[in-house]
């Protein structure tokens, strides 16, 4: 009897950005560089317009990058810290070697 696949595990990752400070361009290249690296991976990216300096990401809710803690990301960091979240193991190529 064939036995279903289990549901491959769901993520979401948001990025929330100041629309004060005009940091939806910022927000948006950063969505487009998680969307190609982990398409496999989210279900779901989302921006959400803010207020008051702010520029979080958070991966299920939980806050990886905060520009009032450790300034602006490189992608390659959040890339990281994403990978760290929905798919431990896997290498991300050169960006994995620029790390060493």
């Amino acid at each position: 009897m064939n036995t279903p696949a289990a549901p491959a595990p769901t993520h979401r990752v948001q990025i929330e950005y100041c629309t004060q400070c005009r940091w939806l361009p910022r927000a948006a290249w950063l969505a487009q560089e998680l969307l190609t690296t982990f398409e496999a991976e989210l279900d779901e990216l989302a921006l959400k317009p803010g207020t008051g300096g702010v520029f979080v990401v958070r991966v299920d809710g939980d806050v990886v990058w905060d520009r009032r803690e450790h300034g602006f990301p490189e992608p390659t960091a959040v890339k990281r810290l994403v990978r760290d979240r929905v798919a431990p193991g896997r290498t991300l190529g050169h960006s994995d070697r620029s790390a060493e």
